[in-house]
């Protein structure tokens, strides 16, 4: 098993989150609601919460979690481990550190979503081997020949019981980072790079 240490990256988190994210933290998710065109949602839960849990099931290997992965004001190395290994790239079995600023962004999605659901992963962490073979295969699949996958920033999820297009506006509306939007393929892409859509 390879692990993958993007440490060379700083992302946005909880501890020290980039102003949009204050705002929307601050307003109680009253730009999303705006965003979803004044649909109820209820408010993000403030940074203080006692916990974050993330709830996921990886659509390739069947395996799901709800973990645990901060807690008592600190990220939680065995949650943080768990999040990772299900997160892994399933072709190669090889697992990489999952950015802490990822996981609080997928925290915030789900809390903006209202929703109890697991996240349906279908791809998290990337190997090098397996994303120039993806991009190989089919040139125009959108696969970035230095994905944020590889790097433990990105994952592409989508979430049962809510609409596709809801999900994409919630990320959007959270300004945590990059938000693609793939209906042909059933998944929503997010990252915490740049501040983009496609």
């Amino acid at each position: 098993m390879t692990i993958f240490n993007p440490n060379r990256r700083a992302a946005a988190s909880f501890d020290t989150p980039a102003p949009p994210r204050r705002r929307f933290l601050q307003t109680g998710g009253m730009a999303l609601a705006s965003a979803m065109g004044g649909k109820a949602m209820a408010a993000v839960p403030p940074s203080n919460a006692p916990e974050r849990t993330l709830r996921l099931y990886n659509t390739h290997t069947g395996e799901q979690s709800n973990t645990v992965y901060w807690a008592d004001g600190i990220y939680q190395p065995d949650g943080l481990s768990e999040v990772s290994r299900l997160l892994r790239d399933h072709r190669s079995n090889q697992v990489g550190d999952m950015n802490k600023g990822l996981l609080d962004l997928l925290f915030l999605l789900s809390s903006a979503l209202d929703t109890q659901e697991r996240f349906q992963v279908i791809s998290g962490y990337r190997s090098p081997a397996t994303n120039a073979m993806l991009q190989k295969k089919n040139k125009h699949s959108g696969v970035a020949t230095r994905s944020l996958h590889m790097d433990g920033l990105a994952i592409d999820v989508r979430v049962p019981g809510r609409d596709l297009a809801d999900v994409r506006r919630a990320a959007i509306a959270l300004q945590g980072g990059g938000v693609g939007y793939y209906p042909e393929s059933d998944f929503v892409h997010v990252d915490i790079g740049r501040v983009r859509t496609w």
